[in-house]
């Protein structure tokens, strides 16, 4: 009889531990999620800097020459990498079919 005890109670401590150890691997990805030790990263949503009257200027500046440069650029035709190689649309012809 206590050699059935002895194998029962191993098959509970083995369960516990496959369970356990799930469970860690499980909560690890959680954690890292809101680790407490990594400071907070932010995109600079919440934190907007507040620029100065010159640095609002020198940035209103930068937009204007951007905007300037930019329309400057010649469009562009579209590129067809496969003009050579595609054969050229059928002539339509005058002719009527009976």
């Amino acid at each position: 009889m206590p050699a059935a005890r002895n194998d029962l109670t191993q098959g509970v401590w083995s369960k516990l531990l496959l369970f356990s150890v799930s469970l860690t691997l499980l909560s690890g990805s959680a954690l890292a999620q809101s680790n407490p030790f990594m400071p907070k990263m932010s995109l600079g949503e919440k934190e907007k800097k507040q620029l100065t009257p010159e640095q609002q200027k020198y940035q209103k500046e930068l937009d204007e020459n951007y905007k300037e440069a930019s329309k400057k650029i010649p469009d562009r035709k579209p590129n067809d990498p496969w003009a050579n190689i595609r054969p050229a649309p059928p002539a339509p012809s005058n002719k009527k079919q009976p």
